[in-house]
């Protein structure tokens, strides 16, 4: 069979198709000599905070290792509350330090694994801590999440888009962005299953459709991706309606024109 030699045109075509953000123009400048933190200039303020915020995550991590049996202690306590102790430990440090935006992205992740990923729709995800939770104190769950989530990535982008960022603040944008996603994306798939929103009347997001989800998925996905998740930039392919509806038809129209030599 005759080789098919595809043009540069065809080849970026193709590329747009895997990754609609990907633009070569446009990466990320990571520069290891700006502050660890954007908003926490000295270093011994940040390595002061950075310790207390390890120690906390350090208690979380623990506790995971206890639920997956890999720990055992004499007593172990509901993990729930320990979950919300760690939680309120992170609020405690958030107060003091408003403009520290990983503990924001880390307190955001407690909340998920306390309350689940469903935390804007009626009715329990099976994959939380706490099941059975009033609807209310998991819609105030869902408020805080949401706002450390908005507030991280609003503390760490960069101002412009040829603006340089710290590996850290660059790891922990990625990470506000994909956790925010992840929360999109299982608020359409429970819309789609017939769940209806609970949101606090505040959020943006109280009048979305599951369309409006869906891109807000893709869009934080693929932004996590360009901070340096590849996971979240495979998903920003995956869940974006309008790309995956436009990749189909030039890919139709790519195997006419090349025939069954061109795969994809």
């Amino acid at each position: 069979m005759e080789s098919t030699s595809l043009s540069r045109r065809d080849e970026n075509v193709l590329e747009k198709m895997k990754d609609p953000e990907s633009n070569p123009l446009t990466a990320v400048l990571i520069d290891s000599t700006l502050p660890k933190d954007p908003n926490i200039h000295q270093p011994s303020i940040y390595e002061r905070v950075s310790q207390r915020e390890r120690d906390i995550v350090v208690a979380m991590q623990q506790l995971e290792m206890q639920l997956a049996g890999l720990e055992t202690t004499a007593s172990v306590p509901d993990p729930t509350e320990q979950y919300k102790t760690c939680v309120a430990q992170l609020g405690q440090l958030i107060a003091e330090y408003p403009r520290y935006a990983s503990a924001r992205n880390n307190r955001a992740q407690a909340l998920r694994r306390i309350y689940g990923d469903r935390m804007f729709l009626h009715g329990d995800d099976p994959t939380a801590l706490a099941q059975g939770a009033a609807l209310s104190e998991r819609q105030e769950a869902a408020a805080m999440a949401f706002s450390d989530l908005d507030e991280a990535v609003k503390l760490l982008t960069p101002k412009s888009l040829f603006s340089s960022i710290s590996p850290q603040a660059s790891k922990t944008l990625a990470l506000s962005h994909t956790q925010r996603a992840a929360l999109y994306h299982m608020t359409a798939k429970g819309l789609s299953d017939g769940s209806n929103l609970h949101i606090h009347e505040d959020r943006k997001e109280i009048g979305w459709t599951k369309m409006n989800f869906e891109e807000a998925a893709s869009r934080d996905f693929a932004l996590g991706g360009r901070y340096g998740n590849e996971i979240a930039k495979g998903l920003a392919v995956a869940t974006n309606p309008t790309a995956k509806l436009c990749g189909q038809i030039v890919r139709e129209a790519m195997k006419k024109e090349y025939g069954p030599a061109l795969e994809v």
